[in-house]
Order: structure tokens, then sequence, then C-alpha cells
């Protein structure tokens, strides 16, 4: 008898580690698939900062499991989300600082809604005038990974800035964390609802508990 109980407190860890991590998933899933509220409405800016989050967790969940290229991904669309979050925010001194007309009809139709990766520096830039140091050397790692997971480790360093899995995982790491520190930064400046500290635990959580 005490045998068995010995064993079954193994088994009861991981069937709770199981259902934690069904549990994230369908958050995730809800999350990320619930549609987006118009550019407009403040509302946005929350649902955007509740996808950065979210990708973020998702990111080192991947690692977790050492699908590095897909976690690059995650991690670069979590960032992805958290500029977009910034542009929102800062709509008005962006438009304001505008050369032309057109420039600011962009910012709106295209720059707040899209955060085209075409255009993601420059906008990082625009960020960085607006008061977000550092916003711009984090968008290049993020498009670092981005280019990561489309063509892998490179021992070259021709299509890829990393050489191994290991160089790559461990800037997804830094790029979920500081993504984790910049949505927790702005929690004065929105609505911060149960669903953003829920993610932003799930995630500060994931970050802390990784194997030395």
């Amino acid at each position: 008898m005490h045998r068995r109980s010995g064993c079954a407190k193994p088994r009861l860890a991981r069937r709770q580690a199981f259902l934690a991590l069904a549990f994230l998933h369908s958050v995730s899933v809800e999350a990320l698939e619930r549609p987006l509220p118009k550019p407009t409405d403040a509302a946005y800016v929350e649902a955007r900062l509740l996808e950065a989050l979210t990708e973020a967790r998702l990111a080192l969940e991947f690692l977790e499991r050492g699908i590095t290229r897909n976690a690059a991904g995650k991690a670069f669309q979590a960032w992805k989300a958290l500029l977009a979050a910034l542009l929102r925010l800062e709509a008005e001194k962006l438009k304001a600082a505008a050369k032309t007309e057109e420039e600011r009809k962009w910012l709106e139709s295209t720059a707040i809604p899209r955060v085209p990766t075409t255009k993601i520096v420059s906008l990082a830039l625009k960020l960085e005038e607006a008061g977000h140091e550092g916003v711009a050397a984090w968008t290049s790692l993020a498009l670092n990974l981005h280019d990561y997971q489309y063509h892998g480790p490179d021992p070259d360093m021709a299509l890829s800035k990393f050489r191994t899995r290991e160089e790559a995982a461990e800037h997804v790491r830094k790029l979920a964390a500081e993504t984790a520190r910049r949505a927790e930064a702005l929690k004065n400046r929105l609505r911060w609802t149960e669903a953003l500290q829920r993610a932003l635990e799930e995630l500060r959580r994931a970050l802390s508990s990784r194997n030395p």
C-alpha cells in the first residue's frame, strides 16, 4: 500500500501539469483567435498586449519542447504585437511628428493596425523618438529571430545571425523577458485587465522556471 501511494504521487503531479498545460492552450488559443478591436478603440491596446504576452509564453513552451524555430517565430510575433500597442498609445505624438499628411494617414491606416515587417525598424525608431528607449535594438533582435524561423541555425551567419539552436533559444528567452518588462511598464497607461495580469504572471512563471 505504501509503495503504491508513492507511485501515485508522481502520476498525480504529471496529470496536474498536463491539465495546467491544456488550460494554457485553451486560454492562449482563445486570446489569439478573438477578433481585434478597431485601432481607434481604446481596447485595441489591451488586446495587442494580451497577444504579446500570450505569444511570448507560447514561444517559451516551444522551447521546452525543443522546437526552436517555431519559438523564434512566436517571439517575433509577440514583439510585433507589443509594437502595435505602443504605436497606438503614441499615435498622437507620432502623427504630430509626421512631416506630411500622407505619412499621418499611413500611420493610422497601415502602421498601427498592421506593423509591416518591412517598416518595423523605422517604426521602432519613431517609438524611440516618442520616449521608448532601446526599442530599436530589441526590434533588430526580433528581426534576427524572424530570419532564424525561416533559415534555422547557420554556422556561416549568411542567412541567419544564430550559429546554433542554443544561441537562438537564449535570445528567444531574452526577447520574451523584455516583452514582459515593457508590457508591465504600461500598467498605468491603460485599463489593466485580469486577463492581462494572468497572462503576465504565466509568462513570468515560465521565465523563472527555466532549467539551468
